[in-house]
């Protein structure tokens, strides 16, 4: 991949930490990689509160503590301390399953911001069936009442899919009855595990349009009650996203190894070289890493991004995806009207299977 060493640098905002892949779930569209970092190779303690340090340096405003499960580390507490020492934002993005009320009350005593919870459906037996887990909807609903018992602000997380989409009402309702201040809906992105399943996840056209008019009826309705974020899936918009508010702009993504990636699906994309913390400074990957150069600024771009005027506002969508859909990282997102590969992402969106899901396990 060429570099575009004149691109402008801008300064990271948001610090993805990924402490573990080790997770008891198995959702069929787990974000994380094909291939999970084993316990033995990921950061311990004293790495971990170095990379905070050097993020808050670089001027990282929050971190988000993510897996895998972030509590299937036996530390987390001590790095929830560290990153709070280091005075990044702390919030914690978890399954629910294996946080104690106890790991909670300490986490909130070591300076703990915020707390995301997932949930896979309203109906109990069809979120365990999603999740691979059973039992696992009782244990949010328990976390999520703790959480709010400590005024720890609460947002729940909602992907959505062909087997939920229909209860997205239900969804904000639970999210409410939760004590949650926000709520965001997540249509599934299809890379890595979700990738394999997409067929089995894809929703229909019509369920993406009613969900879209249930989302705005429900804003209306909860206007001052609760925030309700949600995106147009990217198999059925005109137009990409600018994805992770482009490529080595605002955020970055440890991974449980130490590696850092520009977004989390980026080691998908074959070619790209990615330094590790281990080797590297913080600062050192932002501004010299190949992986961070491949796709800043524009001169990568090929047409008809090159020369569209929405270059510098959506940086010619999700390069993970381009790549998944193309095989070419810099080709235009095809989920963008104007891309030539456009019309196939139609046709694999009315691919759709009852098959069972292929689970994430380690």
């Amino acid at each position: 991949m060429a570099e575009n060493a004149h691109a402008p640098l801008h300064t990271p905002l948001g610090l993805l930490a990924e402490l573990t892949h080790r997770c008891p779930l198995g959702c069929p569209y787990c974000s994380n990689p094909l291939t999970l970092d084993p316990r033995e190779r990921e950061l311990d303690t004293a790495s971990w509160a170095r990379v905070f340090g050097e993020a808050a340096a670089l001027g990282v405003l929050q971190v988000h503590l993510s897996g895998g499960e972030p509590a299937a580390r036996r530390d987390l507490v001590a790095l929830t301390t560290a990153a709070h020492a280091a005075g990044l934002y702390t919030n914690l993005i978890t399954s629910a399953v294996g946080v104690t009320p106890q790991i909670l009350d300490q986490l909130a005593a070591a300076g703990l911001d915020h707390v995301q919870i997932s949930i896979q459906d309203s109906e109990p037996e069809s979120a365990d069936r999603i999740a691979g887990y059973a039992g696992a909807f009782t244990r949010k609903r328990a976390l999520a009442a703790e959480v709010t018992r400590l005024k720890i602000p609460l947002t729940i997380n909602v992907v959505v899919h062909r087997a939920n989409i229909e209860r997205i009402a239900e969804m904000v309702e639970l999210a409410l009855s939760l004590g949650a201040s926000r709520v965001e809906i997540a249509h599934v992105q299809y890379y890595g595990w979700a990738l394999q399943n997409r067929a089995r996840l894809m929703p229909s056209a019509a369920q993406v349009a009613r969900a879209a008019e249930t989302v705005e009826a429900l804003r209306r309705r909860h206007h001052g009650e609760i925030v309700i974020d949600a995106v147009v899936p990217d198999y059925y918009a005109r137009l990409p996203k600018p994805c992770v508010g482009g490529w080595g702009r605002r955020s970055l993504n440890v991974t449980p190894a130490g590696k850092v990636l520009p977004c989390h699906a980026a080691e998908s994309i074959p070619g790209l070289e990615f330094w590790s913390v281990r080797e590297h400074s913080l600062a050192e990957i932002w501004k010299n890493s190949p992986a961070f150069n491949a796709f800043r600024g524009s001169s990568w771009m090929q047409e008809p991004c090159r020369g569209c005027a929405r270059r510098d506002v959506d940086f010619g969508g999700c390069r993970c995806q381009a790549f998944a859909l193309t095989g070419d990282a810099r080709a235009t997102d095809p989920v963008c009207h104007l891309a030539p590969a456009h019309n196939e992402v139609a046709a694999l969106a009315a691919i759709q299977e009852d098959a069972p899901y292929a689970y994430r396990r380690m």
